[in-house]
């Protein structure tokens, strides 16, 4: 929906409250004019119902204010005499309508001291946890998210198994698009498996203001831009298409920032002509081929060389690894049984492992050797012809929302012809550390701002399923409350938290005591 028609939806939404409530309004001793005036309408609301007027915020916050709507009709029925259990059904059921009724039909009076306490256990635990999904909801949609690592393209930074909360006020928070969708969960309703969204009406894209912008090398979680499949895990060629705030999220290093011109070469990432310099804690890893003269096998390279990619026999005495360190390839070659190790690299032209982005045939491109390209910059033009249009042709389509055509030679956009494009948002290049296990911008391409979530921050608990034992043996405890930015060793806060929860209870026993 555009902005215009939301404004008439929103003038709309007033009328239709002014004709169910005006009544009332009037019976609560205030004026009938007041239930028309938006926003003043909704302030006058709280006072009747006897509600903080900051709930009038949440009203205004999607999809908090899906849970605060029935909320609100079910409090002014309340404030009218109307408490029994028919009553508050008939409100949430109709969707606020039964509020017609009980304005025109019924001849109702003002409780203006009722008792805003529940009047019976379960109310009470109903508007417990409606009021801990609205706080959980908006820290999540604004604040933190919780996250876990899914795959290994970023392994030795974050590993598979690791659960971290991402920051959405670092990059500015972005304010959900889909206005109709279950709360805190992301596309799918956990056990029964059902789309937890509606597609329409959408809101238009809008970030708050961050602290900070995206620095080339910070890993960030965003919406994966290629089309999604029905679910993150399930292979399956059905594809759908998602909202923007509702499409998966994946986690990678931002390699390429707006303006930068980006190239690979020999699998290592060049910005402006220069080798990338990455942070101490990023690891790279490759491919290799390894000769021996004996076995490997792949407990002893984890335990011996910390070695946890794919493993496979080549042949006799021949073995490959897809994500191996070069430090560990190092020190690999000073084991007497090893003959030689051979770092995989894909040569120039085609792909022979997967056609990468932008697909077309132009582009002799693979996962080594690829670009140069340009990250496009919001406000900067590049000059548009048959042979680079591929690089920019999702972008003013999809992202952008223009109509492209091709006519002989010419390239209109929105049907006039032109020989260049402005772009209207930045655009990221996204590369996971794990280079040959990795789907990453290399594949499908730019990620536009508008599709950024958050940046990771913390790393809450790690988990390796790989482990044997008991639970404890899988818990990587070196991992837990450890930061994901910083240099040097990761370090765990895991004690001084225990430390403070155990100085918190001892104080408060203290005061307890004291007082008694």
């Amino acid at each position: 929906m555009t902005i215009t028609q939301w404004f008439i939806f929103f003038l709309i939404i007033q009328v239709i409250h002014f004709l169910g409530t005006w009544k009332l309004y009037v019976k609560a001793g205030r004026k009938a004019w007041e239930a028309i005036i938006p926003v003043y309408n909704a302030i006058v609301l709280m006072k009747i119902i006897n509600r903080p007027w900051w709930w009038v915020i949440l009203l205004f916050i999607p999809i908090i204010n899906l849970i605060m709507f029935p909320v609100i009709w079910v409090e002014t029925i309340r404030s009218f005499g109307r408490n029994n259990n028919a009553d508050t059904w008939l409100a949430v059921l109709t969707l606020g309508f039964y509020l017609f009724y009980v304005n025109y039909a019924l001849d109702v009076n003002y409780i203006e001291d009722r008792s805003l306490k529940p009047r019976t256990s379960t109310g009470e635990w109903v508007s417990s946890i409606l009021f801990a999904v609205v706080a959980a909801t908006f820290v999540h949609t604004y604040f933190m998210q919780p996250y876990v690592i899914p795959t290994s393209s970023l392994e030795k930074t974050l590993l598979v198994g690791d659960f971290l909360f991402v920051s959405k006020f670092h990059y500015g928070a972005r304010t959900p698009m889909t206005t109709v969708a279950f709360p805190m969960v992301h596309d799918t309703i956990p056990i029964v498996n059902k789309r937890s969204y509606l597609n329409k009406p959408q809101l238009p894209y809008f970030r708050l203001p961050g602290f900070q912008k995206i620095k080339r090398n910070d890993i960030v979680v965003f919406s994966w831009p290629a089309d999604t499949v029905e679910r993150f895990f399930k292979k399956t060629n059905k594809k759908i298409r998602k909202p923007i705030d509702k499409k998966s999220n994946y986690v990678k290093r931002c390699v390429g920032i707006p303006g930068d011109s980006l190239s690979i070469i020999d699998g290592y990432v060049h910005i402006n002509g220069k080798q990338t310099v990455l942070p101490d804690r990023a690891k790279p890893q490759f491919s290799y081929y390894v000769q021996t003269t004996g076995q490997l096998s792949p407990r002893y390279m984890y335990e011996r060389y910390g070695v946890t990619g794919g493993f496979g026999k080549v042949q006799e005495g021949m073995y490959y690894f897809s994500a191996m360190t070069a430090k560990a390839a190092k020190q690999l070659e000073d084991n007497p049984n090893v003959v030689n190790v051979q770092r995989n690299i894909e040569p120039e032209g085609a792909s022979k492992i997967a056609p990468v982005f932008p697909q077309f045939g132009n582009f002799q491109w693979n996962q080594d050797q690829y670009g140069p390209i340009y990250v496009p910059e919001a406000g900067k033009k590049v000059a548009l012809d048959l042979d680079i249009l591929p690089l920019y042709k999702r972008i003013i389509e999809e992202y952008e929302g223009n109509t492209l055509k091709v006519q002989g030679n010419q390239i209109l956009i929105n049907g006039q012809a032109t020989d260049s494009y402005t772009f209207k948002q930045d655009y990221y290049w996204m590369m996971g550390d794990n280079r040959h296990a990795s789907e990453d911008s290399r594949y499908w391409g730019y990620v536009p701002a508008d599709h950024v979530v958050g940046k990771p921050v913390f790393i809450w608990f790690s988990w390796d399923s790989n482990a044997s034992g008991p639970f404890w043996n899988k818990v990587r405890w070196k991992r837990v409350f450890t930061t994901v930015g910083g240099s040097g060793e990761p370090h765990s806060y895991l004690m001084y938290f225990l430390i403070a929860i155990g100085a918190w209870i001892a104080y408060s026993r203290f005061r307890k005591r004291k007082k008694s």
